[in-house]
């Protein structure tokens, strides 16, 4: 890892921080520092983003603390550090349109300045700064998102839904014999990195290990600063060769995009695609397989026909955000939220997931939607997502896959038995077990053997030049 002033892959920063520190390099204070009167842990009622209660019931969660503090909510992440969960739809969306007076740059985070936070804290992947396009605002952001956005639209939709289909017919092979499957391993986890890779140019092996490396980061656990290293290594070396032989994929149009991006810049952008993508898509397809296996509205109504597949994930959209929580905005000086007095370089979250279920939009919690897309899972104002199309394709034609080779899926336990873990950024279902019908029936998108045998990688076209459109 990196020193905190560096600007590879650990805790960048501009300088040296001011405040207390153990660390020689001028990191911060061991874990465990007391935050300082009128940080937000020392108001009433701070509550965890993580842990059991957080994992078991969610909304709840976020219920009682709208009851206790109304829009805005004093909250701890990994660690015990502290921050601002906004619970407020419209306030959610006052501050994430807002950049003149929310900033998105971590550098303006008191309590990183000031030397609370560890230097090796596991939250450090997540929001420390980065020459990325959601560390910046202004025209340093228009033109880092300029390149990646530029550079997502060359792929081709249709293309990518049959490479989807492809992939999911594979993963499908592996264990449709069997009459029994766990769905989150087996084929929730595995799709949207299978298409990552096609997209990036990466060799298909590289998938595994990037599939848990993302987990790790996003998770926060103890293993999510070496889990950033590793993507940092893999993509390193993914940008050398894309100099070398560029092709059409992501990286190399990143790395020929006009806005002049550095190897840096392009490295940090390929991760952040990368995890955002596979951790929210995983989610998502996660969330509407356990609706459509469990809910009666949804299994009923989409074998019935009268609901689609593309509108049932936009139901899971507004009742389960893939993330539940987005990093972090920083109020450029003091003022006052929802009540709430709130200092400069506050950490705020957006809880999107509090957002969608606020009483105040008049919407009640579960209520259809029916393609409704005024929810806030993919952010709004500058830093709204601009990948969710692709999320969305990846979703739904993963689920159409999955349902047209195996009509007779079913959950393998009581719903009731289902379990799942969070994190501050979001609450993932553990396992989805499933039982049906055995199937013998042919992969359609299974290439004939070459020779009596199976082709080599090398024997393929690159899946990316199938993905690129007209480039």
């Amino acid at each position: 890892m990196s020193t905190p002033h560096s600007s590879g892959p650990g805790l960048p920063s501009t300088g040296p921080r001011p405040g207390p520190s153990t660390d020689p390099h001028g990191g911060a204070p061991a874990a465990g520092a007391v935050p300082p009167p009128g940080c937000p842990a020392h108001a009433a009622g701070a509550t965890p983003l993580y842990g059991p209660e957080a994992s078991a019931d969610p909304l709840g969660l976020y219920e009682r603390m709208r009851a206790e503090h109304g829009a805005i909510a004093p909250v701890l992440l990994e660690g015990g550090v502290p921050a601002w969960l906004l619970l407020g739809y419209d306030e959610i969306l006052q501050v994430a349109r807002n950049p003149r007076r929310f900033a998105r740059d971590p550098r303006l985070w008191r309590d990183w300045r000031e030397g609370r936070i560890p230097g090796d804290s596991p939250l450090a992947p997540v929001l420390a700064w980065r020459p990325d396009c959601i560390s910046q605002d202004g025209p340093e952001h228009r033109r880092l998102r300029g390149a990646v956005k530029d550079s997502l639209e060359r792929f081709d939709r249709r293309a990518i839904r049959r490479a989807v289909h492809r992939r999911a017919h594979q993963l499908v092979d592996a264990f449709a014999t069997a009459g029994q499957a766990e769905l989150v391993g087996q084929f929730a986890l595995s799709l949207p990195m299978m298409v990552l890779t096609d997209l990036y140019g990466l060799p298909e092996e590289e998938g595994a290990r990037l599939v848990e490396a993302s987990r790790q980061l996003v998770g926060g656990t103890e293993k999510a600063l070496e889990a950033d290293r590793h993507i940092h290594r893999i993509l390193g070396r993914l940008v050398a060769a894309k100099h070398l032989a560029p092709g059409p994929d992501l990286a190399s149009w990143l790395i020929a995009h006009e806005a002049g991006l550095s190897d840096d810049e392009v490295r940090q952008h390929l991760r952040l695609v990368l995890v955002l993508a596979h951790e929210a898509t995983t989610n998502l397809m996660v969330g509407t397989l356990r609706m459509v296996l469990t809910d009666p509205r949804f299994r009923g109504t989409l074998n019935g026909g009268q609901m689609t597949l593309p509108a049932a994930v936009e139901q899971i959209l507004w009742d389960e955000p893939p993330l539940t929580v987005l990093p972090g905005r920083f109020p450029r000086y003091d003022m006052e939220i929802a009540g709430r007095e709130v200092r400069e370089g506050d950490l705020l979250l957006l809880g999107l997931a509090a957002g969608n279920a606020d009483p105040a939009t008049g919407r009640t919690a579960g209520q259809e939607m029916h393609g409704n897309r005024s929810h806030l899972s993919f952010n709004s104002g500058p830093h709204e997502c601009p990948g969710q199309d692709i999320g969305r394709a990846v979703t739904g034609s993963g689920i159409d896959t999955l349902i047209a080779r195996l009509p007779d899926l079913r959950l393998a336990v009581p719903e009731e038995e289902l379990t799942w873990t969070s994190s501050s950024w979001s609450r993932r279902l553990d396992a989805l077990p499933v039982r049906f019908t055995p199937r013998h029936d042919r992969n359609p998108f299974a290439r004939p053997p070459v020779g009596g045998r199976r082709p080599r990688p090398s024997e393929a076209a690159p899946a990316a030049a199938a993905l690129a459109g007209s480039a």
